[in-house]
């Protein structure tokens, strides 16, 4: 794709520029989320660089051309970019659909790294919540999904982001199909959702997205009897410090959550 044809991100921040050693610096808080380890190529360290600036369309380019290995990069970048920042909705799903793929190559190429099955996964959650999660579980991607999270959290326990998505996999399941039939087709469950929630925020306390997807889920499973929570949640979200533009994009999201 062009670049012309990826729109800029609405909220650029000097402090958002990790150039030189301040990457390094920063990473461990910048991916205390998805555990990434700090790449070795410079080529993929620049491709990160502009994912944390909120070039995303710069981080793909540069991450798809790096090979498999800056395959991490490119299809968190593609999948955050199509989650926040992309209008058209058929564009919206070729570009979830688009990282989906590639994450199938990456956990075949690459069956150790954890992030190789979770931005598969994050990619194909994405993809589903845009087609509808009913035709998502026609698909089989539901059992797709749970399998490449569970694997993402057996090689990195201290995986938060993979356990919010778990989180939100049980919620979705029990929303859309109930229960009973969650727990008998599916194996999903309202107290393996609030667990995965926790577990998220306990690995990462700062984290506005564990914020946003447990409120999300609260309203899922419990409707009414736990807004109280997803508002103090929400509320919780709007308030942490983004370091990063992802990081911002998740707190702009809370905020408009609370404005509605």
């Amino acid at each position: 794709m062009a670049k012309s044809s990826w729109a800029k991100f609405p909220h650029p921040e000097k402090a958002y520029v990790y150039d030189g050693a301040n990457l390094k610096r920063h990473w461990d808080r910048l991916h205390r989320g998805d555990c990434e380890p700090f790449p070795k190529d410079e080529a993929i360290q620049d491709a990160w660089r502009a994912y944390h600036l909120g070039d995303f369309g710069r981080a793909i380019e540069a991450g798809l051309a790096a090979g498999a290995d800056g395959a991490n990069v490119a299809n968190k970048a593609q999948a955050i970019y199509a989650t926040y920042l992309e209008r058209a909705g058929p564009r919206k799903a070729k570009l979830f659909q688009e990282a989906m793929e590639r994450g199938e190559a990456a956990m075949r190429e690459r069956p150790r790294d954890a992030n190789a099955h979770y931005f598969f996964a994050m990619a194909a959650g994405r993809y589903g919540q845009e087609i509808s999660i009913a035709k998502a579980l026609a698909q089989g991607l539901g059992g797709k999904i749970r399998e490449a999270l569970e694997k993402a959290i057996k090689l990195q326990p201290k995986h938060a982001d993979a356990q919010i998505a778990l989180g939100t996999w049980h919620a979705e399941i029990i929303g859309k199909v109930g229960a009973m039939v969650g727990k008998l087709t599916y194996g999903a469950s309202k107290d393996a959702a609030v667990e995965h929630f926790q577990k998220a925020l306990k690995l990462n306390p700062d984290s506005a997205i564990a914020r946003i997807e447990y409120a999300n889920g609260l309203v899922l499973l419990f409707g009414k009897d736990r807004m109280k929570e997803a508002e103090k949640l929400y509320a919780e979200a709007a308030k942490q410090k983004p370091l990063d533009a992802m990081e911002r994009l998740d707190v702009e999201a809370a905020k408009a959550e609370l404005e509605d």
